[in-house]
């Protein structure tokens, strides 16, 4: 994925969703907001129930010229035709999902809150890494993904930079002219109309 100039739009599935209901609101989202990717992370181990909504989201997102990734599951990612994965071990696997699934696959990397996972992640042939929770989360330790880390990153490294988790109208402001991507997921799914939710905590990119 290549570096846009304005921070585009990266849309993070919820864990688990109802397969009659979810496609018909994501499609609404598709439709009323300008996506550049799908990340299909569930927590399901259920391979089926994984590759019934791989294939309900695949022809969404490819209908509208839109890439589809999986969450760390590189053989599901190259059996059932998505565009990539999204690798959440900061790295360590990058070298064999890019060995998988080809030099034309999308393969990414979250790297938490550390410059050097990043790094190591880009230089084992990743196409994009993120860095996050930006935002306060009761997940994980509390760490955050600080401000400093993507005007550093957005200096230094030309790698493209997903900001994700914990999102608000005053964090996409402040990290807009720093990141490349926005990672959305929590913050709209939850709320009775995600498609105004989105636009109500994008709105700051201007």
């Amino acid at each position: 994925m290549d570096a846009p100039e304005q921070p585009q739009l990266y849309l993070i599935t919820p864990p688990a969703f109802a397969l009659e209901s979810f496609p018909g609101t994501l499609a609404r989202v598709l439709d009323g907001a300008d996506v550049a990717c799908i990340r299909l992370s569930m927590a399901s181990h259920d391979e089926d129930e994984i590759a019934h909504a791989a294939d309900s989201l695949r022809e969404l997102a490819h209908e509208r010229d839109i890439a589809l990734v999986i969450t760390d599951h590189v053989l599901l990612a190259q059996r059932l035709g998505l565009d990539g994965v999204h690798l959440s071990d900061a790295g360590r696997s990058v070298r064999a999902a890019r060995k998988t699934l080809g030099p034309d696959a999308v393969v990414g990397s979250f790297c938490g809150t550390s410059r050097h996972d990043g790094m190591a992640a880009g230089e084992a042939g990743a196409d994009y890494v993120s860095f996050g929770p930006v935002g306060v989360s009761a997940l994980g330790d509390g760490t955050r993904a600080e401000p400093e880390l993507f005007q550093w990153w957005s200096q230094m490294i030309e790698l493209p930079v997903v900001a994700e988790g914990g999102l608000t109208p005053g964090l996409v402001a402040e990290l807009a002219p720093h990141t490349d991507f926005f990672g959305i997921g929590d913050e709209i799914w939850g709320q009775d109309d995600p498609l105004a939710a989105l636009k109500a905590l994008t709105g700051a990119m201007g």
